[in-house]
């Protein structure tokens, strides 16, 4: 009985490696629009943390590609939001961090810390319309998992890119 166990316990890990594993095809630039009205679809009633939200997921998306360069950028015209506003004093240093390099593992292990401050935020915010989704891995940061926050439901893991691209699941959602 006990061997059976292990067999069954060693069966679901396997499984779950298989899965995050298997990585997925490039988005198409028509994926990139449908992300777009994801995104436009969802609105805040505070606007700074709408604004906010928003460029975090411009954010997260240029880690999901592995664009280094970009998620400089996006990172930039986040930490210029976040210092809008004092209610996100913490995030500014880390969003600042990932602007300042170009060192992509770098800047998903900052994105993890980003991404705690953030998703304890914006879990006590109000939606005036749309959805947004809380996720996780389970192998980000060696194996300790990483939460993000999506537009989509479907799983776009910005800590592997495609390396493991489906790697995930939702958590929550925010309605």
């Amino acid at each position: 009985m006990n061997s059976l166990l292990k067999n069954v316990a060693a069966i679901g890990i396997l499984s779950a490696l298989i899965a995050c594993t298997q990585s997925a095809p490039k988005s198409s630039t028509s994926e990139q629009a449908v992300v777009q009205s994801t995104t436009d679809s969802i609105q805040l009633k505070d606007t700074q943390q709408d604004e906010v939200l928003k460029q975090y997921f411009s954010l997260k998306d240029a880690l999901v590609a592995s664009n280094a360069s970009n998620a400089q950028k996006e990172a930039t015209t986040l930490t210029t939001s976040l210092k809008a506003s004092p209610a996100f004093a913490k995030s500014v240093l880390m969003s600042d961090s990932i602007a300042k390099t170009n060192d992509l593992a770098k800047q998903r292990s900052t994105f993890t810390n980003l991404s705690n401050e953030l998703i304890a935020q914006f879990s006590k915010t109000s939606l005036l319309k749309g959805s947004f989704y809380l996720q996780f891995c389970p192998m980000a940061n060696e194996g300790n998992g990483g939460y993000w926050l999506a537009a989509e439901q479907e799983v776009r893991n910005p800590y592997y890119g495609d390396e493991m691209l489906n790697c995930g699941e939702v958590k929550k959602t925010f309605k």
